[in-house]
């Protein structure tokens, strides 16, 4: 049984991608996109700025990804900050810690890491301010078990 409906997920079928990363593309280096951005093929490096983030079946990604959505249906190394909402489709994987106030986690999705969830305010203020509150900046300074 899933967490959520499929249909949650399948409302993101890159209707409104700006920028895509076709399955023939190998993208390395730093990213940043103002818009949506779809991966199918594969990015080494962090991406940053993007309203929406979408890591679809056949795509890979080795490095951060910083977004305010994000819907991994592929795989990632690396960690994950999602402003909003981070959702982790079937067959999808995450090997890195993730921040988000909402996550949604498919049946038949794999996560290796650690999760912080945090209020839809706190995640907002790092976007933007590039850095963690007050409080969460002191649980920095360790790194998040595995």
């Amino acid at each position: 049984m899933a967490i959520f409906p499929k249909s949650v997920a399948r409302k993101f079928d890159g209707g409104d991608v700006v920028t895509i990363v076709g399955p023939e593309a190998y993208f390395n280096g730093s990213l940043t996109v103002r818009g949506s951005v779809r991966v199918e093929g594969e990015v080494e490096g962090n991406i940053h700025e993007a309203h929406t983030v979408i890591i679809g079946h056949g795509g890979r990604v080795k490095g951060d990804v910083c977004a305010e959505h994000v819907v991994v249906g592929g795989s990632v190394e690396g960690d994950i900050i999602a402003a909003t909402q981070l959702e982790l489709i079937a067959g999808g994987r995450i090997i890195g810690d993730i921040r988000t106030p909402k996550l949604l986690i498919e049946d038949g999705a794999t996560f290796e890491g650690a999760c912080l969830m945090h209020t839809g305010k706190e995640g907002k203020k790092e976007k933007e301010t590039g850095s963690a509150p007050a409080d969460e900046a002191e649980s920095e300074e360790e790194p998040l078990p595995r």
